[in-house]
């Protein structure tokens, strides 16, 4: 009797594309943390690692809301100034108008919230270029910030107001508030984004607007309910920002969108639209705070410090633009 071997070949392991770019992120993060600690003593310090999330939770917090609109293909240029128009409302409220401290946090969230309507509304109605229209945005806030505060800080010292501070600078377990509140959030999002209708549609937009129309959504009212997302978790970025700092600074705000789309492209979304995630983005967001404290540690210049960070920017697009010709 003759025996024949039958040789089955095993299949390859196949890992999704999205996981890989989060493997990746996330391997890039601890290679940073060892560079860091290994250059210096300073770096692995309680207090430091409490400073590097505490900064992640305003850059991470804008780019949780940036993930939102670059995953339909679009981009928010507006996102940094819209924070600190919000933190601007949120001291006219508390502070001019003498409102309890809840309220000037639901004016500075409706805010953002307004400001995200208003760039959805010039994207979805008007079919201006998500580029130009935020970029108008983002000049319309830079200036209404100057305007409404006069050019001058606002600082939360009155007595009703003495409290804003621990909104995000509250400890527990020796953590600020803030920090728990942008991990919170990051839960909140990633269940919009993953178990909502709001995060279907997104998705689906940013994979074939036109295909997602044709089939009977109303892409228009949900990419202005994408903007309106954003524009609320820069609201609650700017509540952050002014708790943390105690006060209001109009002229603060800018530079800081360009830090959270590359916190949200490093994390493996991609600028063309239809794949994201906010696992990926708060990894991203994380890697960008590390850098910059880890440069500011090993006390490289502060010219230099925006070179590199320019440089990062630019390296993330460039690995979008890979992983797209590679699909």
């Amino acid at each position: 009797m003759k025996l024949t071997e039958t040789a089955t070949a095993a299949k390859p392991v196949m890992i999704k594309p999205g996981a890989m770019q989060k493997v990746l992120a996330f391997a890039s993060l601890i290679l940073l943390i060892v560079f860091f600690t290994v250059s210096s003593e300073n770096f692995f310090r309680f207090d430091n690692i409490i400073g590097i999330l505490l900064s992640t939770a305003v850059i991470g917090v804008l780019a949780l809301g940036s993930t939102f609109v670059i995953i339909t293909g679009g981009i928010d240029l507006s996102v940094g100034t819209v924070m600190t128009f919000a933190s601007v409302m949120t001291g006219v409220v508390i502070t001019f108008w003498g409102l309890p401290i809840p309220f000037g946090i639901v004016g500075g969230i409706l805010t953002g919230a307004l400001c995200g309507f208003i760039s959805g509304w010039l994207v979805a109605k008007m079919n201006i270029p998500p580029f130009i229209a935020t970029l108008g945005m983002m000049m319309v806030t830079k200036g209404l910030s100057l305007i409404v505060s006069g050019t001058k800080p606002i600082y939360f010292t009155d007595d009703h107001a003495k409290g804003f501070t621990q909104v995000a600078m509250a400890k527990l377990l020796g953590i600020p508030l803030a920090v728990y509140i942008f991990f919170g959030l990051a839960v909140i999002a990633s269940v919009i984004l993953s178990k909502t209708i709001v995060g279907r549609y997104n998705f689906a937009i940013g994979s074939n607007e036109e295909a997602t129309r044709l089939s009977g959504v109303n892409t228009a009212y949900w990419k202005i309910v994408i903007y309106v997302i954003t524009g609320a978790f820069a609201g609650i970025a700017g509540i952050l920002m002014a708790s943390r700092l105690n006060s209001a600074q109009p002229a603060l705000g800018a530079g800081y969108e360009l830090e959270a789309i590359a916190a949200v492209v490093i994390g493996g979304t991609s600028l063309s639209g239809g794949r994201g995630s906010i696992l990926g983005t708060v990894i991203g967001a994380l890697i960008m705070s590390v850098l910059t404290n880890g440069l500011r540690i090993l006390s490289v210049p502060q010219e230099w410090q925006i070179v590199l960070v320019g440089l990062v920017v630019i390296l993330a697009v460039y690995a979008d633009i890979l992983r797209r010709r590679r699909k």
